[in-house]
């Protein structure tokens, strides 16, 4: 015999005919395997305890959205004529408007309470067993797990870090016990990235620039610990930009850290943010994959959006985004997170910006196979958002909406204000619930916008142009090379050569930097520095091996 279905009983009572919300609760709940009972609007205190002695529910969801004074009258009786029939143990929860959401809360019989601001995700939580008072500790633990109960709603993340490290803790409780996100990003100073186990090397004027300082493994266990409430966040950091195989241990041991997210070539000579060679940068990007693949750690390669956030033509992009995903399948990872930045450069078009993740989705996911798996991760641009605060929540918005058709497993919240300023853990939180507002919205059902004629002819085209890009790279491959795409040197040439270029590279002693580029139709191609003309992939690497050969 099957488990027996859990019961759940629903009314709007007094007065209150207000039932929207009690409907929508119980809609979840059938979708969740309750079977419901709704018995209307304005139902009394009498009526209620009456059809819980007849239906016998395993909870009682009540509704009411008057005036708090009246409602404390009605919930007061329901509790006392409950008492009286030896209901005095029933499940009870309660869903209102704030003011009379805090009288429930008073009362002490609601095993939870839903305000106006509870999204369908607290609601699911609730009905899976999970409750958002302080204290449940029984929240899905690792970033698998999280996915698969959150489904069909994906993991929300959100970076985080101020400049005070006290603040900082702080603001991680205050995320953490508003249920807003999934995972907490901690964004660390540029000192810790660079310098954590050098700590002489510091420039103390820098601290805290870029993010929180954390100059010790005990003040990363605070930062966890702050978060040990609410929903129970996951949490993962910057790996850093050097020492990042000794920084991965102690993000692995201190924060139980839910991912790691590395660069293949960034984080080096190329930005600036450390010295290391680019060879040895590869070389220390495989080491760290092949970890983390060891024990068993998702990883997500943070290399494409670098190339776009520079310019780069999208056919450049879309192969950095296959490479990284094959180096990380070629070192042991199981579990990879493909990471796809909307927006990016500023100028892409809806059309052209679905197009370049389809066209990254395709090359990557022919990766997949029983031993590693890819899931999918969307964000918003970092340099696309408005300064102008109300602007840049519209751009939020419309950014996770587009975000959406690609029915990411994560969506990585980049907050409205980040071109005006690091965001506050209030405004963590409000960034955070907008984008769980498009979520849910797009959730009922949101047409299929990737089908559009214009999205599968630009994803066929760079699917084409890229393969010729990564069949032109692993030319390059020093003779008796097993693996061009997975080896140091053949990847390093890319570079070198040109064939992975951006105009943002000219002068850098690491790359060639003389790709041009220009916005055409919505999409960052490379063009003929003299005429301004789109040059088509063929073109541009024939002309850099007649530069070669001359």
């Amino acid at each position: 015999m099957g488990k027996k279905k859990q019961k759940i009983l629903g009314a709007a009572v007094g007065d209150c005919v207000h039932v929207a919300g009690v409907v929508q609760f119980l809609r979840l709940a059938q979708d969740e395997g309750f079977d419901t009972e709704f018995l209307g609007p304005a139902v009394t205190p009498a009526e209620l305890v009456d059809a819980v002695l007849e239906y016998d529910p395993d909870i009682v969801a009540v509704g009411y959205r008057l005036t708090p004074e009246a409602g404390r009258r009605v919930l007061e009786e329901i509790l006392e004529r409950l008492d009286r029939a030896g209901l005095q143990d029933k499940r009870l929860i309660f869903g209102g408007t704030e003011p009379v959401c805090r009288v429930a809360e008073e009362l002490g019989r609601f095993e939870q309470v839903f305000s106006p601001t509870a999204g369908a995700e607290e609601v699911i939580a609730y009905l899976r067993g999970h409750s958002v008072q302080e204290g449940a500790r029984d929240y899905p633990a690792t970033l698998a797990e999280r996915i698969a109960w959150k489904y069909p709603y994906p993991v929300i993340r959100h970076h985080f870090g101020l400049p005070d490290y006290e603040a900082t803790v702080a603001g991680v409780a205050v995320i953490a016990e508003s249920g807003a996100l999934d995972v907490i990003s901690l964004g660390v100073d540029q000192n810790t990235q660079e310098h954590f186990f050098r700590p002489d090397e510091m420039d103390p004027q820098q601290h805290g620039a870029g993010g929180v300082p954390v100059r010790s493994r005990e003040e990363f266990r605070r930062l966890y610990e702050a978060s040990r409430r609410g929903n129970f966040p996951l949490m993962r950091s910057y790996s850093g930009t050097r020492d990042i195989l000794q920084m991965a241990e102690v993000l692995h041991q201190e924060i139980n850290n839910a991912w790691c997210a590395i660069p293949l070539t960034w984080y080096s000579v190329l930005d600036g943010r450390s010295k290391r060679p680019l060879l040895d940068t590869v070389r220390e990007a495989q080491e760290v994959l092949a970890w983390h693949g060891q024990r068993g750690i998702p990883v997500e390669m943070n290399e494409s959006h670098h190339w776009s956030l520079r310019d780069a033509p999208d056919t450049v992009a879309v192969a950095m985004a296959f490479l990284a995903a094959y180096n990380a399948k070629a070192m042991g990872v199981r579990h990879y997170i493909q990471q796809m930045m909307f927006n990016n450069p500023p100028g892409t078009s809806p059309v052209m910006d679905l197009a370049k993740m389809l066209a990254k989705l395709d090359l990557v996911e022919e990766l997949e196979d029983s031993g590693f798996t890819v899931w999918r991760e969307t964000r918003g641009g970092l340099s696309s958002y408005p300064a102008d605060l109300d602007m840049a929540k519209g751009h939020l918005a419309s950014s996770v909406m587009l975000q959406m058709a690609l029915k990411p497993q994560i969506v990585h919240v980049v907050g409205y204000t980040e071109a005006h300023h690091a965001a506050e853990a209030h405004e963590v939180v409000a960034s955070c619930r907008i984008a769980r507002r498009v979520i849910e919205n797009c959730l009922q059902g949101l047409p299929d916008m990737t089908l559009d004629p214009r999205v599968q002819d630009r994803r066929r085209e760079l699917v084409a142009e890229t393969r010729l890009l990564l069949d032109a790279i692993a030319d390059l491959a020093p003779p008796g090379t097993e693996d061009p795409w997975a080896d140091p040197v053949t990847i390093e040439r890319a570079v070198t050569t040109g064939l992975i270029d951006a105009p943002h590279l000219r002068n850098n002693p690491a790359a060639r930097g003389t790709v041009v580029t220009r916005m055409v139709n919505g999409a960052c191609v490379a063009v003929d520095p003299t005429t301004g003309l789109a040059l088509t992939e063929e073109e541009r690497i024939s002309r850099l091996r007649q530069q070669a050969t001359a």
